[in-house]
């Protein structure tokens, strides 16, 4: 099995504190992570990473420059005691073709939804992303994303760290790797509590994140 999983297109590394996780990113592997964008009445803002590719790290968390959102802000930032890996996200050359499948196949990916953000520099992005409650709990079953017409994040330019390999644990492994299938891809897992965690290429040797 490959170290890097199959239309792999992002990472997400979830956490509470924006600032403090971005400056322990770049202490870590002395890469400064991009900013992003704010997702605009969702209560959130990311900052993001090259892995290689078309594949990049979001590192997300709370916008202290936005209103509270109405509802929980993504990703579950605000009960998170730390930042963690917390999912990942695949994009199928035909998305609605992917959910249909997934479906066929026993795995329902949730609702496909439209989301946008706003470039530092002005540009906004528009993509379409699965999203719902039928989505595997445990956030070792990527999420599916379209980027449409919009550029892909990783044309921005970013800084970067090479993905080396990408993991998970999880109690019973059998009863994720059907899902996985079910979404056309897969991912390194072995028995242990829910987990998720990364290695890149840095500066200063390779850097593991869960």
């Amino acid at each position: 099995m490959n170290a890097i999983p199959a239309g792999l297109d992002h990472l997400v590394l979830a956490t509470p504190d924006l600032a403090a996780t971005v400056a322990d990113f770049t202490r870590r592997t002395g890469v400064v992570p991009a900013p992003g964008g704010v997702h605009v009445g969702r209560g959130t803002r990311n900052h993001l990473v090259a892995l290689g590719g078309t594949a990049y790290l979001e590192i997300v968390g709370p916008d202290p420059e936005q209103p509270e959102p109405t509802g929980p802000r993504p990703f579950t930032v605000d009960t998170l005691p730390a930042a963690r890996t917390l999912t990942w996200a695949i994009s199928p050359p035909d998305l609605d073709a992917a959910v249909a499948a997934a479906r066929s196949r026993g795995y329902d990916p949730g609702e496909i939804r439209p989301m946008s953000r706003r470039r530092p520099d002005g540009t906004l992005l528009k993509w379409r992303l699965t999203d719902g409650d039928s989505q595997h709990p445990s956030g070792l079953v990527p999420f599916l994303i379209d980027w449409g017409a919009s550029p892909h994040p990783t044309a921005a330019g970013l800084p970067g760290t090479p993905l080396l390999s990408l993991a998970a644990t999880h109690p019973a492994p059998d009863e994720i790797r059907p899902l996985l299938a079910a979404v056309g891809t897969d991912l390194r897992l072995s028995e242990g509590p829910v987990g998720l965690s990364f290695t890149v290429d840095t500066p200063r040797g390779p850097v593991s994140f869960g």
